[in-house]
């Protein structure tokens, strides 16, 4: 059907008035737009707070336990000590030590024994030693190094940890009225009872010189002991 002129004009009203309308939306929509981001740009969101709650704690004083290090050692010995030219006669005395590292320690001893001149009596009247009995003494200083540290099993379930250890130093000796210069130089083996208490088998040689016979010589005096040490 062909519109005529009055629908035609009604026709291009109705649109006119279409157009002026999304006209308007358009501009209301453009203008929220720019208030909102104004708005963002303007007014930034606050920092995030991390910690919402803040404990109320009372603080104690503590008091860190002391355990002891068990670095220095005290000992007590007794053994054999093989009098170069004398023979054998008992020995005992005390040792002190402190244990540097795992590896290193250091120790002083002292010692003392009888030596007796009786096989110089059965071929020389009146022997060597005018009493015919002399006590020994000595002292030393010595550093010693751990060489195997590992286990030794008592019985078939118990093992208690062990040491073999090797050890030297320097001190001295006195005998019939006469101090010299001792170098000792020997071996030992360590087995913990508890990591305050061990058993100690030692072997040392005390190397000296000596003039009974009007002839000074260069001794060869083994010492063989045991003892029982204690660490603090």
């Amino acid at each position: 059907m062909r519109l005529r002129g009055p629908a035609v004009a009604y026709r291009a009203t109705v649109n006119t008035m279409n157009n002026n309308f999304s006209a308007k939306k358009a501009l209301l929509a453009s203008a929220l737009a720019a208030t909102s981001w104004s708005a963002l740009a303007a007014d930034p969101p606050p920092p995030p707070n991390d910690q919402v709650v803040v404990p109320q704690v009372d603080r104690r004083d503590l008091e860190v336990p002391k355990f002891p290090s068990n670095d220095f050692e005290l000992g007590l010995y007794t053994g054999s000590y093989s009098t170069q030219n004398f023979g054998t006669s008992w020995v005992y005395g005390a040792k002190v030590g402190y244990h540097i590292t795992e590896d290193f320690f250091v120790e002083g001893v002292y010692g003392q024994t009888k030596v007796s001149d009786e096989l110089f009596r059965q071929i020389l009247p009146g022997g060597i030693l005018v009493a015919g009995t002399e006590k020994l003494s000595y002292y030393n200083m010595s550093i010693g190094y751990n060489l195997f540290p590992g286990e030794i099993f008592i019985g078939g379930r118990r093992a208690r940890p062990s040491q073999f250890y090797i050890v030297a130093g320097m001190g001295s000796t006195k005998f019939a009225d006469q101090r010299k210069p001792t170098f000792n130089a020997g071996f030992g083996y360590r087995v913990y009872l508890a990591d305050w208490a061990a058993l100690q088998l030692d072997l040392r040689d005390h190397i000296f010189s000596l003039d009974l016979l009007g002839k000074r010589e260069s001794t060869q005096n083994v010492e063989l002991t045991g003892g029982l040490t204690f660490y603090f």
